[in-house]
């Protein structure tokens, strides 16, 4: 039996009996290692998105369960549906979203819902909440709210706003999420297709500062930056289908957004670090890039964006 003949059970590699802890188990494991962003193959990543739905719905895996034991059943999608068309892993190239007999999307194209609401029944977020680009502001945390804190995470809201958000029309911004992994929080989470890129922020002053993976260094003063790296590892495990990266932007008091200056020192050559430290204008230059660059990056992803939707504090 070839790949592409395989079911739904052989494609997650789990028994017929599988209940759904097991298909999800199964689903992260698979997911994770057919991701284009993760070296994986966007058919493949296709045929195990499309395994997961059916067998994780009582419904459809019933009707498929039928289909498969009277020898009709059809796993790959039909050619006339929406697939990935996804560049290597690593590559810079924009990876789009293919219809056959049109053109490609790129991340500068008008948004297309996943799944689609036409047809659909009650959906998972209202069609007005998702094509919102902006959800929720930085707000108090509790009885007591910093007011310094509040007012640098608008700024870095204004920048994203302003500057990420109209260049990527499917991107989709949600302040104030509670972390899944403690009782800290993560200050804004932007959405486009299949990648995720968590943003904390701090304010220091201008100057040269120097990243060594662990503190920023001025002189002799050591600062270490938000604890955000956790954060992305337990994203990435919540979300298994997309790429989830971390950044730190440093914020000027001049509002100056190539300061302060930051050097990273003693970072491996082609080594992946999981947060980024950067000032606004490498952060908006970085997301941008690491956004418009992935797999469908004019998808809004729908189940996604609720589950992070109903994390907002």
């Amino acid at each position: 039996m070839t790949e592409r003949s395989s079911s739904h059970y052989q494609v997650l590699k789990v028994a017929v009996t599988a209940t759904d802890r097991e298909i999800k188990v199964a689903y992260r494991r698979a997911a994770r290692t057919a991701h284009p962003d993760h070296g994986g193959d966007a058919a493949t990543f296709r045929r195990v998105t499309a395994a997961y739905e059916t067998l994780i719905d009582p419904q459809r895996r019933k009707a498929y369960d039928r289909s498969y034991a009277s020898g009709t059943f059809r796993d790959t999608p039909a050619d006339d549906e929406p697939h990935f068309d996804a560049p290597p892993a690593g590559s810079r190239a924009s990876a789009t979203v293919h219809r056959p007999g049109s053109g490609r999307n790129t991340a500068g194209d008008p948004p297309i819902y996943t799944p689609p609401y036409e047809g659909t029944g009650v959906p998972l977020i209202p069609l007005a909440q998702a094509a919102q680009q902006v959800h929720g502001m930085p707000r108090k945390r509790g009885i007591f709210g910093a007011e310094a804190r509040i007012q640098r995470e608008m700024r870095t809201v204004q920048l994203l706003s302003r500057q990420v958000l109209p260049a990527i029309p499917a991107a989709r911004l949600i302040n104030g999420l509670q972390s899944p992994a403690d009782n800290s929080h993560i200050d804004h989470a932007v959405l486009s297709g299949y990648r995720l890129a968590l943003v904390n922020s701090m304010l220091l002053p201008q100057g040269a500062y120097a990243w060594n993976g662990s503190t920023l260094n001025h002189g002799a003063r050591s600062i270490a930056p938000p604890r955000l790296a956790h954060l992305v590892r337990a994203m990435q495990d919540i979300f298994p289908e997309l790429n989830v990266t971390g950044w730190t932007v440093v914020l000027s008091p001049s509002g100056n957004l190539h300061e302060p200056v930051i050097d990273h020192h003693r970072r491996q050559a082609g080594a992946l670090e999981p947060v980024q430290i950067v000032n606004g204008a490498g952060m908006v230059r970085g997301i941008k890039e690491f956004l418009a660059s992935g797999p469908a990056p004019n998808i809004v992803n729908v189940p996604v964006l609720a589950r992070l939707l109903r994390g907002m504090h």
